[in-house]
């Protein structure tokens, strides 16, 4: 369960940023793209995991936003969303230059407020 070892490092990157403040931390939000093979559900339960074992992070909730996979087009010069893993504009042309949908980012931290 690879999803494990990216909460371990999501954590490793917080600590790094946030030092002393990482206790203060009330919610972690990261954006994972549907190529980035991470499974919200999985992911969700290796931070519970992850939180269980950490006691000083027990009042962290985690959310995943889950990006669309966009293609462009390079003969119609337009993006389009993939659906069901066609990477076919509707023009009809097949494209491989992926816009977004392989990230894996934390995308927002919030702070407890005082």
């Amino acid at each position: 369960m690879h999803e494990l070892s990216i909460v371990k490092d999501i954590f490793s990157t917080l600590e790094e940023h946030y030092k002393t403040r990482v206790e203060d931390i009330a919610k972690i939000e990261i954006t994972a793209g549907l190529l980035s093979n991470v499974q919200p559900v999985l992911i969700q339960n290796a931070f519970d995991a992850f939180i269980i074992e950490h006691q000083k992070y027990r009042q962290m909730e985690l959310e995943v936003v889950v990006q669309d996979i966009v293609a462009h087009c390079q003969e119609c010069n337009r993006d389009f969303k993939v659906e069901y893993h066609r990477f076919v504009c509707s023009c009809g042309t097949p494209s491989t230059t992926i816009v977004q949908g392989n990230e894996l980012y934390i995308s927002k931290v919030s702070i407890k407020q005082s």
